[in-house]
């Protein structure tokens, strides 16, 4: 039996994963938290085969849950499942430490398989990541701009040009808001940009929000 922690802000979305992963005779889903301090109590009392993690958690990411358990040396595997489009955050999270990368939207069977595989201790990647990957092996070394963000700077990018204040991303993210003001800066910065109109079309221009 395959035994899952679930970690995701949204009751409705972990409900949605845990039915479908329920349904396979395999899988047991064995708790549920909805940002870092939850998962780090529930983590402490209950082992866990895999752990099914979103991004975008209030408080410490994704990312920086995945940093924080690779600095642990803990063998439990990791299947980021995630509204982030492949294409910007599955090598980021892979390279964290990530088992293998679900997008939200895909089909929700591909989650079962997924589980299934990194519990096996192999990696689960779409064939678009399996693309992603090969494609930064054999092409020659460009590099975006963003790419040389932090996961906080990233994340701090995506919230502002997802229409988001400072205090809200502040609030979401149980910073100060001048500390999120110095993301902010760093962001303007690394990018060479101005304000947060410009913020939001780059991010826009480099599949980083939806239009």
């Amino acid at each position: 039996m395959i035994e899952v922690i679930l970690c995701d802000d949204h009751a409705l979305i972990r409900r949605g994963i845990r039915d479908t992963l329920s349904d396979a005779a395999d899988i047991r889903v064995v708790g549920e938290s909805g940002d870092y301090g939850e998962l780090r109590a529930l983590m402490r009392g209950q082992r866990c085969d895999v752990l099914v993690l979103d991004i975008n958690l209030p408080g410490r990411s994704g990312l920086d849950v995945l940093h924080a358990l690779k600095d642990e040396g803990t063998d439990v595997k990791v299947l980021i499942v995630s509204m982030y489009p492949e294409d910007q955050y599955a090598i980021r999270a892979l390279r964290a430490g990530a088992a293998g990368y679900v997008n939200k939207g895909g089909d929700p069977q591909l989650i079962v398989q997924a589980v299934r595989t990194v519990a096996q201790g192999r990696k689960y990647v779409t064939p678009e990541i399996a693309q992603m990957l090969v494609e930064s092996l054999t092409a020659p070394a460009v590099e975006n701009p963003h790419e040389r963000l932090s996961d906080r700077e990233l994340q701090t990018l995506v919230m502002i040009a997802s229409g988001k204040r400072l205090a809200d991303i502040a609030n979401d993210l149980m910073l100060s808001p001048k500390t999120v003001s110095v993301y902010r800066a760093r962001v303007l910065e690394k990018l060479g940009l101005s304000n947060n109109s410009e913020l939001t079309v780059y991010a826009i221009k480099n599949g980083l929000v939806g239009e």
